[in-house]
Protein backbone atom coordinates (compact mmCIF):
# COMPACT_ATOMS: atom_id res chain seq x y z
CA UNK A 1 0.00 0.00 0.00
CA UNK A 2 1.08 3.62 -0.73
CA UNK A 3 2.57 5.60 2.05
CA UNK A 4 -0.30 8.07 1.42
CA UNK A 5 -3.38 8.17 3.50
CA UNK A 6 -5.70 5.77 2.00
CA UNK A 7 -9.28 6.03 2.53
CA UNK A 8 -12.55 4.29 1.05
CA UNK A 9 -15.45 6.28 -0.87
CA UNK A 10 -19.01 5.11 -2.05
CA UNK A 11 -20.25 6.32 -5.16
CA UNK A 12 -23.18 8.40 -4.00
CA UNK A 13 -25.71 7.42 -7.62
CA UNK A 14 -28.16 6.06 -5.26
CA UNK A 15 -28.32 7.95 -2.57
CA UNK A 16 -31.30 9.32 -1.33
CA UNK A 17 -33.04 9.66 1.86
CA UNK A 18 -35.88 7.41 2.15
CA UNK A 19 -36.09 6.50 5.89
CA UNK A 20 -35.27 7.63 9.35
CA UNK A 21 -33.07 6.15 11.49
CA UNK A 22 -31.99 8.55 13.16
CA UNK A 23 -33.26 12.39 14.22
CA UNK A 24 -31.26 14.18 11.95
CA UNK A 25 -33.09 12.37 8.74
CA UNK A 26 -35.11 14.56 6.47
CA UNK A 27 -36.76 12.48 3.74
CA UNK A 28 -39.70 15.10 3.15
CA UNK A 29 -36.89 17.61 2.54
CA UNK A 30 -35.19 15.29 -0.08
CA UNK A 31 -38.85 14.24 -1.76
CA UNK A 32 -39.34 18.12 -2.53
CA UNK A 33 -36.76 17.87 -4.90
CA UNK A 34 -34.94 15.00 -5.03
CA UNK A 35 -33.44 15.23 -8.52
CA UNK A 36 -31.61 18.58 -7.05
CA UNK A 37 -30.75 16.67 -3.86
CA UNK A 38 -29.25 13.94 -5.74
CA UNK A 39 -27.04 16.54 -7.81
CA UNK A 40 -26.10 18.15 -5.13
CA UNK A 41 -25.30 14.92 -3.16
CA UNK A 42 -22.80 14.35 -6.15
CA UNK A 43 -21.28 17.39 -6.46
CA UNK A 44 -20.46 17.34 -2.37
CA UNK A 45 -18.81 14.03 -2.82
CA UNK A 46 -16.90 14.98 -5.44
CA UNK A 47 -15.56 17.95 -3.19
CA UNK A 48 -14.72 15.92 -0.49
CA UNK A 49 -12.84 13.11 -2.53
CA UNK A 50 -10.81 16.17 -4.43
CA UNK A 51 -10.16 17.82 -0.65
CA UNK A 52 -8.29 14.31 0.44
CA UNK A 53 -6.44 14.41 -2.35
CA UNK A 54 -5.27 17.61 -2.11
CA UNK A 55 -4.26 16.87 1.37
CA UNK A 56 -1.92 14.11 -0.04
CA UNK A 57 -4.41 11.07 0.71
CA UNK A 58 -5.58 8.81 -2.23
CA UNK A 59 -8.90 7.70 -2.36
CA UNK A 60 -10.71 4.30 -3.91
CA UNK A 61 -14.30 5.01 -4.60
CA UNK A 62 -16.58 1.34 -4.94
CA UNK A 63 -19.94 1.57 -6.75
CA UNK A 64 -23.26 2.66 -5.78
CA UNK A 65 -26.19 -0.15 -4.97
CA UNK A 66 -29.67 0.66 -5.38
CA UNK A 67 -31.63 0.15 -2.07
CA UNK A 68 -28.45 0.74 0.02
CA UNK A 69 -28.79 4.58 0.17
CA UNK A 70 -26.51 4.84 3.63
CA UNK A 71 -24.05 2.90 1.46
CA UNK A 72 -22.42 6.42 0.90
CA UNK A 73 -21.11 6.26 4.77
CA UNK A 74 -18.53 3.74 4.94
CA UNK A 75 -17.22 4.85 8.38
CA UNK A 76 -19.42 2.31 9.56
CA UNK A 77 -18.52 -0.63 7.64
CA UNK A 78 -15.49 -1.77 9.77
CA UNK A 79 -12.77 -1.28 11.93
CA UNK A 80 -9.61 -1.46 10.37
CA UNK A 81 -6.13 -1.41 11.77
CA UNK A 82 -2.66 -2.58 10.81
CA UNK A 83 -4.21 -4.57 7.94
CA UNK A 84 -6.73 -6.25 10.19
CA UNK A 85 -10.53 -5.27 9.02
CA UNK A 86 -13.04 -6.40 11.81
CA UNK A 87 -16.68 -6.35 9.95
CA UNK A 88 -19.61 -4.24 11.47
CA UNK A 89 -23.16 -5.84 12.13
CA UNK A 90 -25.47 -3.43 11.73
CA UNK A 91 -28.40 -2.45 14.45
CA UNK A 92 -31.12 -1.24 11.92
CA UNK A 93 -32.47 -3.24 9.24
CA UNK A 94 -32.26 -0.54 6.74
CA UNK A 95 -28.56 -0.65 6.85
CA UNK A 96 -27.99 -4.33 7.39
CA UNK A 97 -28.28 -5.23 3.73
CA UNK A 98 -25.21 -2.77 3.72
CA UNK A 99 -22.70 -5.25 5.47
CA UNK A 100 -22.80 -8.31 2.28
CA UNK A 101 -21.82 -5.03 0.04
CA UNK A 102 -18.69 -4.64 2.57
CA UNK A 103 -17.51 -7.84 3.28
CA UNK A 104 -17.41 -8.19 -0.44
CA UNK A 105 -15.09 -5.22 -0.82
CA UNK A 106 -12.97 -6.21 1.88
CA UNK A 107 -12.59 -9.63 -0.01
CA UNK A 108 -11.23 -7.74 -3.05
CA UNK A 109 -9.22 -5.57 -1.23
CA UNK A 110 -7.60 -8.21 0.91
CA UNK A 111 -6.86 -10.04 -2.63
CA UNK A 112 -4.90 -7.10 -3.52
CA UNK A 113 -2.92 -7.04 -0.42
CA UNK A 114 -4.45 -3.84 0.90
CA UNK A 115 -5.76 -5.56 4.01
CA UNK A 116 -4.75 -9.01 5.52
CA UNK A 117 -7.57 -10.37 8.02
CA UNK A 118 -11.19 -9.82 7.74
CA UNK A 119 -13.19 -11.02 11.27
CA UNK A 120 -16.75 -11.34 12.48
CA UNK A 121 -18.37 -10.38 15.12
CA UNK A 122 -19.96 -12.84 17.31
CA UNK A 123 -23.70 -13.47 16.77
CA UNK A 124 -25.80 -11.20 18.90
CA UNK A 125 -23.23 -8.28 18.81
CA UNK A 126 -23.97 -4.73 16.85
CA UNK A 127 -20.85 -2.87 16.15
CA UNK A 128 -20.88 0.28 13.85
CA UNK A 129 -17.23 -0.09 12.75
CA UNK A 130 -14.89 3.20 12.62
CA UNK A 131 -17.76 5.73 13.01
CA UNK A 132 -18.08 4.07 16.67
CA UNK A 133 -14.85 2.89 17.11
CA UNK A 134 -11.90 6.12 16.70
CA UNK A 135 -8.17 4.84 16.81
CA UNK A 136 -6.34 7.41 18.65
CA UNK A 137 -2.53 6.97 17.50
CA UNK A 138 -0.83 9.76 19.89
CA UNK A 139 -2.64 8.19 22.67
CA UNK A 140 -2.58 4.57 21.34
CA UNK A 141 -6.08 3.55 22.18
CA UNK A 142 -9.31 3.16 20.28
CA UNK A 143 -12.49 5.27 21.94
CA UNK A 144 -15.24 3.59 21.31
CA UNK A 145 -18.98 4.49 21.52
CA UNK A 146 -21.74 2.53 22.57
CA UNK A 147 -25.90 3.01 23.36
CA UNK A 148 -27.75 4.26 20.61
CA UNK A 149 -26.25 1.70 17.64
CA UNK A 150 -22.91 -0.42 18.52
CA UNK A 151 -23.66 -2.81 22.18
CA UNK A 152 -21.27 -2.33 25.03
CA UNK A 153 -20.43 -6.47 24.64
CA UNK A 154 -18.62 -5.49 21.50
CA UNK A 155 -15.77 -3.36 23.44
CA UNK A 156 -14.60 -6.51 24.62
CA UNK A 157 -14.04 -7.87 20.95
CA UNK A 158 -12.60 -4.93 19.68
CA UNK A 159 -9.46 -5.12 22.41
CA UNK A 160 -9.14 -8.75 21.44
CA UNK A 161 -9.16 -8.10 17.84
CA UNK A 162 -6.67 -5.47 17.81
CA UNK A 163 -4.81 -5.98 21.01
CA UNK A 164 -5.33 -2.44 22.04
CA UNK A 165 -6.33 -0.31 25.15
CA UNK A 166 -10.08 0.16 24.42
CA UNK A 167 -12.06 3.59 26.21
CA UNK A 168 -15.71 2.79 26.84
CA UNK A 169 -17.81 6.20 25.95
CA UNK A 170 -21.45 6.03 26.52
CA UNK A 171 -23.71 8.13 24.40
CA UNK A 172 -26.06 9.97 26.17
CA UNK A 173 -28.60 10.90 23.62
CA UNK A 174 -30.10 9.14 20.03
CA UNK A 175 -29.36 12.70 18.37
CA UNK A 176 -25.47 11.89 18.42
CA UNK A 177 -26.14 8.00 17.64
CA UNK A 178 -22.62 7.32 16.57
CA UNK A 179 -19.23 8.83 18.20
CA UNK A 180 -18.11 10.40 15.22
CA UNK A 181 -20.99 12.70 14.99
CA UNK A 182 -19.64 13.98 18.46
CA UNK A 183 -15.63 12.93 18.92
CA UNK A 184 -12.50 13.90 16.78
CA UNK A 185 -9.05 13.67 18.20
CA UNK A 186 -6.46 15.62 16.14
CA UNK A 187 -2.90 15.10 14.97
CA UNK A 188 -1.67 17.26 17.39
CA UNK A 189 -2.88 15.38 20.46
CA UNK A 190 -6.23 17.85 20.45
CA UNK A 191 -9.47 16.67 20.75
CA UNK A 192 -12.73 18.10 19.39
CA UNK A 193 -15.72 16.96 21.02
CA UNK A 194 -19.19 17.97 21.85
CA UNK A 195 -19.93 17.69 25.57
CA UNK A 196 -23.58 17.18 26.19
CA UNK A 197 -23.43 14.12 23.67
CA UNK A 198 -22.01 12.06 26.70
CA UNK A 199 -23.29 10.85 30.19
CA UNK A 200 -21.18 11.88 33.23
CA UNK A 201 -19.53 8.55 33.02
CA UNK A 202 -18.14 9.28 29.38
CA UNK A 203 -17.02 12.96 29.91
CA UNK A 204 -14.82 11.34 32.82
CA UNK A 205 -13.04 8.67 30.68
CA UNK A 206 -12.37 11.78 27.97
CA UNK A 207 -11.41 14.13 30.81
CA UNK A 208 -9.10 11.66 32.32
CA UNK A 209 -6.90 11.07 29.30
CA UNK A 210 -6.95 14.62 27.60
CA UNK A 211 -5.35 17.76 29.33
CA UNK A 212 -7.44 20.59 29.67
CA UNK A 213 -5.83 22.53 27.28
CA UNK A 214 -6.11 19.60 24.09
CA UNK A 215 -9.65 20.08 25.05
CA UNK A 216 -11.82 21.44 22.40
CA UNK A 217 -15.19 21.52 22.94
CA UNK A 218 -18.31 21.90 20.30
CA UNK A 219 -20.40 24.27 21.09
CA UNK A 220 -24.56 23.03 20.24
CA UNK A 221 -24.13 25.26 16.75
CA UNK A 222 -20.71 23.84 15.72
CA UNK A 223 -21.90 20.07 16.57
CA UNK A 224 -25.20 21.03 14.66
CA UNK A 225 -23.25 21.72 11.73
CA UNK A 226 -21.70 18.48 11.51
CA UNK A 227 -18.32 20.16 11.84
CA UNK A 228 -17.73 17.38 14.50
CA UNK A 229 -17.85 14.74 11.97
CA UNK A 230 -14.43 15.32 10.46
CA UNK A 231 -11.22 14.19 8.69
CA UNK A 232 -7.97 15.63 9.96
CA UNK A 233 -4.71 15.01 8.08
CA UNK A 234 -1.62 16.44 9.77
CA UNK A 235 -2.95 20.31 10.39
CA UNK A 236 -5.65 19.91 7.82
CA UNK A 237 -9.24 19.30 8.85
CA UNK A 238 -11.53 18.44 6.01
CA UNK A 239 -15.49 19.06 7.67
CA UNK A 240 -18.57 20.27 6.61
CA UNK A 241 -19.04 24.61 6.70
CA UNK A 242 -18.50 25.60 10.26
CA UNK A 243 -19.07 28.25 12.02
CA UNK A 244 -16.49 31.50 12.52
CA UNK A 245 -16.42 30.49 15.94
CA UNK A 246 -14.85 26.77 15.78
CA UNK A 247 -12.91 28.25 13.09
CA UNK A 248 -10.98 30.70 15.70
CA UNK A 249 -10.78 27.65 17.56
CA UNK A 250 -8.93 25.26 15.57
CA UNK A 251 -6.88 28.31 14.43
CA UNK A 252 -5.34 29.07 17.49
CA UNK A 253 -4.75 25.52 17.69
CA UNK A 254 -2.22 25.71 14.42
CA UNK A 255 -5.18 23.58 12.07
CA UNK A 256 -6.27 24.67 8.74
CA UNK A 257 -10.01 24.00 7.99
CA UNK A 258 -11.08 22.73 4.50
CA UNK A 259 -14.60 23.45 4.39
CA UNK A 260 -17.29 21.64 2.13
CA UNK A 261 -20.72 21.96 1.63
CA UNK A 262 -22.23 18.59 2.48
CA UNK A 263 -25.85 19.60 3.39
CA UNK A 264 -27.32 16.35 1.16
CA UNK A 265 -25.32 14.19 3.48
CA UNK A 266 -26.81 16.20 6.27
CA UNK A 267 -29.59 15.94 5.75
CA UNK A 268 -28.88 11.87 6.20
CA UNK A 269 -27.07 12.75 9.58
CA UNK A 270 -23.81 12.76 8.34
CA UNK A 271 -20.91 14.56 6.84
CA UNK A 272 -16.88 13.98 6.03
CA UNK A 273 -16.00 11.76 8.58
CA UNK A 274 -19.43 9.27 7.90
CA UNK A 275 -18.62 9.20 4.26
CA UNK A 276 -14.78 7.74 4.26
CA UNK A 277 -13.04 4.88 5.96
CA UNK A 278 -9.28 4.99 6.13
CA UNK A 279 -7.58 1.40 5.34
CA UNK A 280 -4.10 2.29 6.50
CA UNK A 281 -4.54 3.11 9.89
CA UNK A 282 -1.34 1.86 12.23
CA UNK A 283 -0.52 1.44 14.80
CA UNK A 284 3.17 2.12 14.84
CA UNK A 285 3.80 5.65 15.28
CA UNK A 286 6.63 6.52 12.99
CA UNK A 287 7.24 10.56 11.34
CA UNK A 288 5.09 9.81 8.73
CA UNK A 289 1.98 8.10 9.92
CA UNK A 290 1.97 10.86 12.83
CA UNK A 291 2.15 13.69 10.05
CA UNK A 292 -0.76 12.15 8.10
CA UNK A 293 -3.18 11.67 10.95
Amino acid sequence: MSARPFFLMTDPDHFEVCYQINPWMQPRAWKQDPKACLAEARSASADLKQALKDCGAQVETIGAVRDLPDLVFPANAAIVLDGRVLLARFRCPERQGEEAIFRSVFSRLKKRGIVQDIIDLPEGLFQEGAGDCIWDLGRQLFWAGYGPRSSRGALAIIQGVFGQEVVPLQLATDRYYHLDTCFCPLSGGEVLYYPPAFTEAGLAAIHARVAPHHRVEATDEEAQAFCVNAVNLGHKVVMARAPASLKAKLRAHGYDLVEIDLSPFMLSGGAAYCMTLRLDRTSVPSAATLAAE
